[in-house]
């Protein structure tokens, strides 16, 4: 899992990220994930993945998920396309977080809310472990996890880091509810935003 750091030819933006535009993404969406897995430098998805994995592994991954037992969030820029995504995968009583970033959206905060999402995600599902294995070379989701209170083992180039999530409550169930209800609107809003841009262009080409 990866979300490396490069903070060159950043566009500029006015505030970070937050966990309300964290969408959860349905099946509807595996096209707008294939394309971000894709649009991932091979060294990026060395890194997310743990090893070197060709455009038609990527293709045969996305295709079979199982979102009916796992979660997969995004965050989708003004274009609507995904920027970054995080998939949390259920088994055995474990969570497992995988989190990747495109380059031109890191340093604002997007692997910190999906990290959060996803953590809230797992704790109300009843999951008192969340687990995440990288590459221990992949120092920006290694700084994710000693942030988080995680803990972390390394060896021979690998890491895996555990963290144990509160048992869910009442207010986590319904706050997750909210962060839900304000992902849509911020989804809406952007894709309104998208089709306004959309409409102008068209007029301004007449």
């Amino acid at each position: 899992m990866q979300e490396q750091v490069d903070s060159t030819n950043r566009p500029i933006v006015e505030r970070a990220i937050s966990a309300g535009q964290v969408q959860r993404l349905t099946e509807g969406s595996r096209p707008e994930l294939l394309a971000h897995f894709l649009a991932l430098t091979p060294e990026d998805r060395r890194l997310r993945f743990g090893a070197s994995i060709a455009a038609e592994r990527i293709a045969t991954y996305v295709a079979e998920i199982d979102l009916g037992r796992d979660a997969v969030f995004g965050v989708f820029d003004e274009a609507l396309a995904l920027v970054g995504v995080a998939h949390v995968a259920f088994a055995g009583g474990v969570a497992e977080l995988g989190v990747s970033v495109l380059p031109e959206h890191r340093d604002y905060g997007v692997g910190r809310a999906l990290f959060s999402r996803a953590a809230e995600h797992a704790r109300n599902r009843f999951v008192p472990r969340l687990f995440m294995h990288c590459l221990a070379e992949n120092a920006a989701i290694m700084h994710i996890a000693r942030t988080s209170g995680m803990d972390i083992v390394a060896e021979q180039g690998d890491a895996d880091a555990y963290l144990a999530l509160s048992p869910a409550s009442p207010a986590s169930v319904t706050g997750e509810y909210l962060i839900d209800r304000l992902a849509l609107f911020d989804y809406a809003l952007k894709a309104q935003i998208a089709a306004l841009k959309g409409i102008n262009s068209a007029l301004e080409g007449v």
